[in-house]
């Protein structure tokens, strides 16, 4: 191996360089770190990038005829842009100054300003700012760089409570929401996101995309310029089945009621097709968009309950439950319609006597003079004859026992007692129990959904759908997301004379029985009252109905229900009657249909004179809903920067 050593002046050069590179090095930190500190941390700390989160504008709701439900409209924010480091002093006094004209506890706000500053983003301090408070925030303002107030988009419910227990409302995410959202770019802890109905079912869609706004701040958490503004993109809107006139009718209805409770459920008995769902009591949605310091000062009683009645509410069907025990007796065989009992009144079970609602009694009566005057002793008579297991077979055909399947949460499946549900409990059936399954009495419960459910059922020969209250989502873009379809679950099926007797002795009930309340000119009215007792105060009034004009199919099946309304000939009918009219405006006499339950007006006046905006325009003329989001002007020194405005009809 031949040895070669590196010559001694070669070494010398490589270590007078490597020392040479070293102290190049250094000179240049003490160029950065020492003679030139101030100049480049005044640099650094003069341009800050800081970033505003930007939420998305929800998707819109509306009715069938394009009536806004659920839209936004511009909301005042205070931000804080945390700039140069502040003592804790600074900050508390910060707070303090700010928890006065805000009306905010001072703990809170100043736990927030201290959050912001120390991870140096900014901070939402207050939301939905009232306009009486931007001189207070103004003059603070030059006492507290970084302060700034912003216009978003927030959720508002144009007519409040209407629709309430469908649309559902929107909230700030709970520790259980964060959970299973966290990993979702699209949300932040602060997101507000839906916490019932509508809004909860469909929170992907009506979500959208959020945006941002990237900031250059001074070091005093002055704003300097807009960076970059990336585009929100707007949630898909929402097309309901809901008829507008009926579902106003129908919490007309339900308000001006003597108790004021209840619930509406209006089907298309073609397709099932959710026309009208009103629940009483209702709330106002915008409620639930309010910050916790906003709804503290609401008087007792504001917020309503969210107990949904329609699919919630489970009550015994009286009367309407002779609907199925007249097909079972029809279809056992066992009674001629024509045969006649005789009713004086009251009824002899050996050792109990039940009485008839009319005291007096009804005489001798057939089949459709008993279902139209509605007479127990009829009904007593005949479910001997038919027996209790037929009437349960045809209980739970009619899909009693069973939800309706419509996609809500929560949904009670009402309950049929009959022989089988006693034989598993061990215990005997009583002649008693067949006498009270008949008329809808005992332990049998219907909710007003299958109520609704049953009397489609009739009008259209005895398919039951799915009910559906999503008529088409569309994106910004126009892609269309879903549409809605029809979808047969079940039928019951009886001879097309069993069909035949029941629609007469129903068509009955109105012309000439209980239900005459619920005549309308124009149109041929099927129907069945139906007072049901209650152990724990009044009875409860059911009324539930179709109807067809000339030669059409039904389009319309509605079923009433009053809590406490003691009678559903005076309390339940009369607004049976008013949701129907309403939803068949366009087919009844124009001389003959009574006036359309009132709606909130929709304004046509120019856009800055009012607000919120219910267009006139059809939806697919007037594009995507658009937001404001802009910086408003708390001094001279910082420039109004706004975004997009909003299209002439728009939703805000």
């Amino acid at each position: 191996m031949i040895d070669r050593q590196i010559p001694q002046e070669r070494l010398e050069l490589l270590w007078i360089l490597a020392y040479g590179a070293a102290l190049l090095f250094i000179l240049r930190l003490v160029n950065l770190q020492v003679l030139n500190a101030a100049h480049y941390r005044e640099i650094a700390e003069k341009n800050r990038t800081q970033v505003i989160a930007q939420a998305s504008p929800r998707g819109r709701i509306f009715s069938s005829d394009e009536t806004a439900i659920a839209t936004s409209k511009p909301s005042f924010s205070l931000i804080y842009f945390p700039g140069q480091a502040r003592t804790n002093a600074e900050l508390d006094r910060m707070a303090r100054a700010l928890s006065r004209p805000l009306s905010a506890d001072y703990d809170a706000l100043r736990k927030s300003i201290y959050r912001a500053a120390s991870r140096e983003k900014p901070v939402r301090l207050a939301e939905n700012l009232p306009p009486k408070i931007m001189l207070s925030l103004s003059e603070l303002k030059a006492v507290y760089p970084g302060i700034d107030i912003i216009v978003e988009a927030r959720r508002y419910y144009p007519f409040g409570p209407y629709l309430s227990h469908l649309v559902g409302y929107i909230g700030k995410m709970d520790a259980k929401d964060w959970s299973a959202l966290s990993r979702d770019k699209n949300y932040s802890m602060d997101s507000r996101i839906g916490k019932a109905g509508l809004e909860k079912m469909y929170e992907k869609e009506l979500k959208g995309k959020d945006g941002g706004i990237y900031l250059e701040v001074d070091s005093r958490g002055k704003l300097n310029r807009v960076l970059e503004s990336r585009k929100w993109v707007p949630g898909a809107d929402i097309f309901l089945t809901i008829d507008s006139k009926a579902q106003a009718a129908a919490e007309e209805g339900l308000a001006k009621s003597a108790t004021g409770k209840g619930a509406v459920v209006a089907l298309d008995p073609r397709t099932g097709a959710v026309l009208a769902f009103a629940s009483s009591p209702d709330y106002d949605p915008n409620m639930f968009v309010l910050s916790g310091s906003e709804r503290e000062g609401l008087p007792p009683g504001k917020i309503l309950p969210e107990f949904n009645v329609a699919l919630q509410g489970s009550y015994p069907p009286g009367s309407i439950f002779k609907i199925i025990t007249a097909a079972a007796l029809l279809e056992s065989g066992r009674v001629p319609p024509s045969e006649k009992f005789h009713c004086p009144g009251w009824y002899d079970a050996g050792s109990r006597v039940f009485k008839c609602w009319e005291k007096r009694g009804h005489g001798d009566i057939s089949f459709i003079d008993g279902l139209a005057k509605s007479c127990d002793v009829y009904f007593y008579h005949t479910s001997q004859r038919a027996g209790a297991l037929t009437i349960e077979k045809y209980a739970r055909a009619f899909r009693l026992g069973r939800p309706s399947g419509i996609a809500l949460p929560d949904e009670r499946s009402g309950n049929v007692f009959g022989p089988s549900a006693r034989a598993a409990k061990k215990s005997y059936w009583f002649i008693g129990d067949t006498l009270n399954l008949a008329i809808g009495q005992g332990e049998t419960l219907m909710t007003p959904m299958q109520a609704a459910g049953e009397i489609a059922a009739v009008a259209n020969g005895g398919t039951f759908h799915k009910p559906y209250y999503v008529n088409r989502i569309v994106r910004s873009d126009g892609q269309f997301l879903y549409r809605g379809r029809s979808l047969a679950i079940s039928s019951v099926q009886l001879k097309d004379s069993t069909w035949a007797l029941i629609r007469e002795g129903l068509r009955s009930v109105v012309s000439e029985g209980t239900g005459q309340a619920a005549k309308i000119q124009g149109a041929e009215i099927y129907g069945k009252t139906g007072t049901a007792q209650n152990p724990q105060g009044k009875d409860h009034a059911w009324f539930v109905a179709y109807a067809t004009v000339g030669d059409q199919p039904a389009k319309i099946a509605v079923a009433v229900l009053v809590e406490h309304g003691e009678h559903g000939a005076s309390a339940a009918a009369p607004i049976a009657k008013a949701v129907i009219e309403a939803a068949l405006r366009a087919d009844l006499p124009a001389r003959k249909a009574a006036p359309a339950p009132r709606v909130p007006a929709i304004s046509t006046a120019p856009v800055a004179a009012r607000a919120p905006v219910i267009s006139t325009v059809p939806v697919a003329a007037r594009g995507p809903a658009v937001s404001t989001f802009s910086f408003v002007s708390l001094s001279p020194a910082v420039p109004v920067i706004a975004s997009t405005q909003p299209a002439p009809g728009g939703a805000i």
